[in-house]
């Protein structure tokens, strides 16, 4: 059962391996943080590769197709003998010519769609970076901690808190698909006065938003999509966080 972990948190497991290995976790306290971390890691690498479709690039290159201009066709003269080949090369040349400037303009569209592409795939791993930096700070703090939970619909959540650093970070595994227009929020328990500190909508490793002083437990809520100001419902687990 200890192999599985790793499968377990790419959802590569079998329906009965599935459910042998969930109850496993309830008195695994090993697998459980090792599940979680695995599929931290996964989540971090699949927010690495994610990149968005360029949304102009058959505007650019349909543009440039029609823009070209048709040239009229060369007429032999009195003396210039009709051929075969002369007349094909005739109607040829403006077609080959418009294909020409039709292949300049798809190119310059997709050089101008690789330029944006590898913008865009530049910024994301800059944003990636910074949030590995942030999850690394706190999850590296020298006075790190760690507490785990299960909500009741069996997913395994986790949070590592840093007094230090003043910071901590949620994560959860197993965590079902929130719903159109639902989505899951994290919240800070100021002794009974619960304070947003961010949305997820899937498994992985998420920065909780706000400071962590003053705050005795972290709980987990199913909200509208956008959030709420204070919970609607009950929180789905409530974690309390080390003294």
């Amino acid at each position: 059962m200890h192999t599985l972990t790793g499968a377990y948190a790419l959802h590569a497991l079998t329906p009965e391996e599935h459910d042998a290995f969930t109850a496993h976790l309830a008195h695994c306290a090993s697998c459980r943080q090792e599940a979680a971390e695995f599929t931290a890691t996964a989540g971090r690498l699949a927010g690495a590769a994610a990149l968005p479709a360029p949304p102009g690039m058959k505007t650019s290159v349909m543009h440039g197709i029609d823009s070209v201009r048709q040239l009229p066709p060369r007429l032999s003269g009195p003396d210039t003998p009709v051929t075969f080949t002369g007349v094909v090369r005739r109607k040829a040349a403006p077609l080959v010519i418009a294909a020409c400037l039709a292949a300049a303009a798809a190119l310059a569209g997709i050089a101008a769609w690789q330029h944006q592409q590898a913008d865009e795939a530049r910024q994301q791993a800059q944003r990636t970076e910074r949030r590995l930096q942030d999850l690394s700070t706190v999850m590296a703090a020298p006075d790190a901690r760690t507490v785990h939970g299960r909500t009741a619909g069996g997913a395994t959540t986790s949070v590592v808190s840093s007094r230090q650093r003043n910071r901590a970070v949620f994560i959860g595994a197993g965590l079902s698909d929130p719903g159109a227009g639902r989505t899951y929020q994290l919240w800070f328990d100021d002794h009974g006065t619960m304070r947003p500190a961010g949305l997820l909508r899937h498994d992985g490793a998420t920065l909780m938003q706000g400071d962590l002083a003053g705050a005795n437990a972290v709980g987990l809520t199913l909200e509208p999509e956008g959030g709420s100001l204070q919970p609607s419902s009950k929180p789905l687990i409530l974690l309390a966080l080390p003294a």
